[in-house]
């Protein structure tokens, strides 16, 4: 029975998904979410009470999905720092190319969260998670690195990294993922080398 209910929750949020990329959060109605998930709306409410539960669940489910990817990309990668630093571009190359509808998601509940502290503040936490793999992999190959820097460069790569998400999200041809890239990987390795040994 479990195994059920998580099949019809997954397919609850696969349609929730959908439905957002098509009508964005506010356009989003628990009826459009039945009928993308073939089910009657009662079959939906009785997984998610509200409109705003499938939302948080759906949130949720993205914002986890990011470190995960991540971590798969680690596992593959050379015991560098420039290759340690590409997990994230990687990743964020991966999602555009591949799955462009969690961008899309990720972009409205961004918007969301100005009027929405819970929504906020799981995004706060996404991005402090992010900051600090960040900054265990410049301390892990940078150890003599400013304190400063420990703090502001996370900060910086997730910048760039977001910034070119939302400009290749609204003009991809004029948008150079793998130069883009590799220039924001650059800029953080220059920053680093005079403390590297």
């Amino acid at each position: 029975m479990k195994n059920i209910e998580k099949n019809n929750e997954e397919k609850i949020l696969d349609a929730t998904l959908r439905v957002i990329e098509s009508h964005t959060i506010s356009g989003t109605r628990i009826s459009l979410i039945a009928k993308e998930a073939d089910m009657l709306q009662s079959n939906v409410l009785y997984y998610y009470k509200t409109k705003e539960e499938i939302l948080v669940a759906m949130q949720k489910r993205i914002l986890d999905i990011f470190p995960k990817l991540r971590e798969e990309l680690r596992d593959n990668t050379e015991d560098t720092l420039e290759s340690a630093l590409e997990v994230f571009s990687k990743n964020e190359e991966n999602l555009l190319k591949n799955f462009p509808e969690y961008n899309h998601a990720e972009m409205d509940f961004w918007v969301q969260s100005r009027t929405d502290e819970d929504t906020r503040v799981r995004f706060a936490e996404s991005y402090d998670l992010w900051r600090q793999e960040i900054r265990e992999v410049l301390e892990k190959y940078v150890p003599d690195l400013p304190e400063n820097l420990k703090k502001i460069l996370p900060a910086q790569y997730v910048s760039m990294l977001e910034g070119f998400t939302i400009q290749y999200l609204i003009d991809e041809k004029n948008m150079d993922m793998t130069e883009y890239f590799a220039m924001s990987r650059e800029l953080i390795l220059n920053t680093v080398k005079p403390y590297m040994k």
